[in-house]
């Protein structure tokens, strides 16, 4: 597939930077880019539901220990 980016001056300079400075072509710099922003988005939504599994937990642990302080206080 082929596709075409339009890129203002100061990215383009980055990319030239960037392609010069690691020895790459141009497109393999992009290519790189969007595999490293795609792992960086995967990673980051996996972060974010741990976080939110780890707090369900820690609400369901709470709501758990009530529960059984009611179970036992013999009403």
């Amino acid at each position: 597939m082929t596709a075409t980016v339009r890129l203002d001056d100061v990215l383009s300079d980055k990319l030239n930077q960037l392609s010069h400075s690691l020895h790459k072509k141009k497109s393999d710099v992009i290519r790189d880019a969007i595999e490293f922003y795609a792992k960086n988005i995967e990673s980051d939504k996996k972060s974010k539901m741990l976080s939110a599994v780890e707090k369900v937990k820690k609400i369901d642990k709470s709501l758990n220990k009530e529960f059984e302080v009611t179970l036992s206080d013999g009403i």
